[in-house]
C-alpha cells in the first residue's frame, strides 16, 4: 500500500492527511479537523466529551476512525488515533 503524508492547510491551521494509493483515498487526522472547526484549545478532550454524550458515536467510533501513521510535531512518524478516510 502506497501512502503519500501532507499536511493541508484549512483557515491557516494544519491537518495532517495521509493518501492511500490502493484504495484512492485521502485519510484526515480526525482531531486536526475538529480543532479546525470548533476552535478548541483540547480537541481530544472536546472528542472525549462528545463520545460521552452520544453512547451510539461512541460504539462506532472504531468503525469510523482507523489509526494511520502520521507525523508529529516533532517530525517522526507515529500510529495515531483518530483518522477517517473522507472519499
Amino acid at each position: 500500500m502506497t501512502k503519500k503524508q501532507t499536511i493541508q492547510l484549512f483557515e491557516e491551521k494544519k491537518v495532517r492527511t495521509v493518501w492511500d494509493d490502493e484504495q484512492e483515498k485521502w485519510f484526515f487526522c480526525v482531531v486536526d479537523v475538529v480543532e479546525v472547526l470548533t476552535e478548541s484549545k483540547d480537541p481530544k478532550g472536546y472528542i472525549k466529551k462528545m463520545k460521552q454524550r452520544d453512547p451510539e458515536l461512541s460504539k462506532g467510533w472504531g468503525q469510523i476512525v482507523t489509526p494511520l501513521s502520521v507525523q508529529t510535531a516533532g517530525g517522526p512518524q507515529r500510529r495515531a488515533k483518530g483518522q477517517a478516510s473522507v472519499t
